[in-house]
């Protein structure tokens, strides 16, 4: 090694240990979590795999980087024979190991959701490629940031594609672009999300005429004003448009299905709210005593 440069490589060598021995219990380690480890594990793929960092004190191999990673391989594997390669430092104190783990993400970048949607598409990822296709077809763009005539709501899309499927995507996309013609406020996060979660919740019974009609008269903007008078995110955007929706009928939809109550089992049921029943009654008068 050129010693002019040897200040900027870290003295450590590599080596395949079993995971039996290996410890990752030092305190200031945060709690091994089973539900990223069954879902990495579930997804497993050899080539995400890192070198797991190891502390080498007094013979004991401490785990100060990569505990969950280990845990992946032992699930995966079925054994805790299995060997991980460890980058193994010599020279280390425990205050320094808890210094490293405490700012071992302080200035890492990182990815952005259009950056990771892009590098899908590059890997030639068919969720990815459906979404981007959807999306040109209603003569929009996906982008970065925002700018006329695209959207970059990226993680919104791909939720709504994962959690109920093309076809709830599909209409969302039609309904909003059909109802706003491209304002940008229609095109955030909160509207697709708000809008497909009435779909999932209402489907055949939430008509598409009529929301054009009734919510076309309404600007994006005085929806996403009325949504964050009412509920932060994508429920309050939810509750505003079914708010319009039902103005001046008699017999709207109801808020209690919004919400899951007295709703039968399908699609919508896996919509997730933090609501009291207090905050979903009160919500229903407002929005009942507005539709007469």
């Amino acid at each position: 090694m050129n010693s002019e440069n040897s200040e900027f490589v870290p003295n450590v060598h590599f080596d395949l240990i079993p995971i039996k021995n290996l410890v990752s219990n030092q305190d200031y380690q945060r709690n091994i979590s089973i539900k990223h480890v069954r879902k990495a594990a579930s997804n497993f793929d050899l080539y995400q795999i890192n070198p797991v960092k190891v502390s080498r004190r007094n013979g004991v191999n401490y785990v100060f980087n990569g505990q969950h990673t280990v845990e992946i391989v032992a699930m995966v594997s079925g054994s805790r024979d299995t060997p991980v390669w460890c980058m193994i430092y010599d020279d280390l104190e425990y205050s320094h190991e808890a210094e490293i783990f405490a700012n071992q993400m302080k200035y890492v970048k990182a990815l952005l959701p259009y950056e990771i949607f892009q590098a899908n598409i590059e890997a030639g990822n068919d969720e990815q490629l459906i979404i981007k296709d959807l999306v040109e077809s209603y003569g929009l763009t996906l982008s970065s940031t925002k700018k006329p005539g695209s959207i970059c709501a990226i993680s919104a899309l791909e939720r709504v594609y994962e959690n109920y499927g093309f076809n709830v995507l599909d209409r969302t996309l039609r309904l909003i672009i059909g109802t706003w013609e491209g304002e940008d406020l229609s095109l955030s996060s909160n509207m697709i999300s708000g809008v497909a979660k009435l779909i999932v919740t209402y489907g055949d019974e939430l008509k598409d005429d009529v929301f054009k009609e009734r919510l076309g008269k309404i600007s994006s903007k005085e929806v996403t004003r009325t949504a964050k008078d009412r509920k932060a995110g994508s429920l309050g955007f939810a509750e505003a448009i079914l708010l319009y929706y039902n103005k001046k009928t008699h017999f709207g939809l109801s808020i209690f299905d919004l919400y899951g109550k007295g709703k039968k089992k399908g699609i919508g049921d896996n919509i997730q709210s933090d609501d009291e029943d207090g905050a979903v009654d009160t919500a229903y008068e407002e929005i009942r005593d507005q539709s007469y």
